[in-house]
C-alpha cells in the first residue's frame, strides 16, 4: 500500500476523543485551551493540524506528549498503540499489545498528565517549534545526540542519525550556535528519531525556515511517514500545506474545537467549514482577502462560542 492509498484503512496509532483542557490562572481566569477534540492518526499518516495562531493547536501536542500545565483540568481520552514487539520482556509485549491512555496513565491530584517513561522519546517523540530550545549550548550537538541515544537504550551512531536528516558527520562537532536555522531544524529531527519511535508530533517545526528549507524538511517529514511512523504536524502555514502536499489528512482547529476534518485534497480544495474557506481566501495567491473580525482570546472564552459569532460581530 502505499503512503497515499488507503488512508482510512491504516492500522491506528493514536486516537483522541473528546479532548478538553481547561488552564485556570491567577485571579480566576480560565483558558479554554481545547474542547472536544476529537482526532486519529494511523502509522504511515501525515496529519496536520492547521489554524490560526492562538486557537489551541499545540495543546493537542502537549497533552499527546505529557506536557501539559500541572494544574490543568482534562477530560477526554488519549489512546495510543503501541508496536507489537516494541518492548524487551515478553510479559511487557504482551500488556504493550493493548492501547495505553496517556491521560490516564500517572496524574497528580493536580490533573497532570504525563507519558511513562517507555513513551517519552521511544515511541511518542516530539520536533519543536525551535530547536535552540532544547539544545543546551554548551556542548557540541554530536554530544548531546550520543547521550540522548544512550538514555534511550538505542544502539544508533551519532553519525547514523545526522545522516538520516541529510547532515554531515561534522555536524556533530558544531555547537548549537553554529548551526543555521535548517540544521538546527533537521538536528530536532535527529534527536525526535534516536528512539525508533511509532510516533512524531512536530510543533510548527518550519516556523523560522525560509520557502526552500520549509518545502526541505516537509519533505523529510513525508519519508518518515513513508517509513511506517505516524506525523503529527502542527501548523498555520496552509501555503506551504498545500504546496507541499505532505499530509494525508487535516484537521482544522478554530478557538480550540476542530473546524473540519477530512483528506488533505478535500478539505484544501473544497473545505466543507466556512471558516476554512475563509482561510483559504486569505491567502496572497487567493487575493490576500483579510479574515473577517478578530482571533478570539481563549481566556474566559464562552463555552459555546464558535465561527459564526466572529462573523456576526464582524458583520458579515
Amino acid at each position: 500500500m502505499s503512503a497515499r492509498e488507503g488512508v482510512g484503512k491504516r492500522e491506528k496509532l493514536l486516537d483522541i476523543e473528546r479532548l478538553t483542557v481547561r488552564i485556570p490562572l491567577r485571579g480566576g481566569d480560565v483558558v479554554h485551551a481545547a474542547t472536544g477534540v476529537s482526532l486519529t492518526v494511523g502509522r504511515g499518516e501525515v496529519v496536520a493540524v492547521v489554524g490560526e495562531s492562538g486557537c489551541g493547536k499545540s495543546i493537542i501536542a502537549s497533552a499527546v506528549v505529557g506536557m501539559l500545565p500541572p494544574h490543568a483540568r482534562v477530560e477526554g481520552q488519549v489512546r495510543f498503540y503501541p508496536r507489537e514487539g516494541a518492548a524487551d520482556s515478553g510479559a511487557e509485549a504482551e500488556r504493550n499489545a493493548e492501547p495505553i491512555e496517556i491521560l490516564a496513565r500517572r496524574r497528580t491530584g493536580a490533573g497532570l498528565a504525563r507519558t511513562d517513561e517507555e513513551l517519552a522519546g521511544r515511541q511518542i517523540a516530539l520536533v519543536p517549534q525551535s530547536a535552540a530550545t532544547f539544545l543546551t549550548p554548551v556542548r557540541t550537538v554530536g554530544a548531546q545526540l550520543k547521550e540522548t541515544i544512550s538514555v534511550l537504550g538505542r544502539n544508533h551512531t551519532v553519525e547514523e542519525m545526522l545522516r538520516r536528516v541529510s547532515l554531515d558527520a561534522e555536524v556533530a562537532a558544531l555547537y548549537p550556535h553554529e548551526l543555521s536555522g535548517g540544521m538546527a531544524q533537521r538536528a530536532a529531527v535527529a534527536f525526535a528519531l534516536a528512539g525508533d519511535p511509532a510516533l512524531v508530533i512536530a510543533d510548527e517545526p518550519t516556523a523560522s525556515l525560509d520557502p526552500d528549507l520549509t518545502m526541505a524538511l516537509l519533505r523529510m517529514l513525508r519519508q518518515i511517514a513513508d517509513s511506517g511512523v505516524g506525523v503529527m504536524l502542527i501548523t498555520h502555514d496552509i501555503s506551504e500545506l498545500r504546496d507541499s502536499g505532505i499530509a494525508d489528512r487535516v484537521a482544522v482547529m478554530y478557538a480550540s474545537r476542530l473546524e473540519e476534518t477530512g483528506p488533505a485534497k478535500q478539505v484544501i480544495e473544497a473545505p466543507a467549514s466556512e471558516y476554512m474557506r475563509d482561510l483559504l481566501a486569505a491567502l496572497p495567491e487567493n487575493g490576500m482577502r483579510p479574515m473577517p473580525g478578530v482571533v478570539p482570546s481563549l481566556t474566559n472564552l464562552d463555552e459555546d462560542y464558535c465561527y459564526a459569532r466572529r462573523l456576526e460581530e464582524a458583520g458579515k
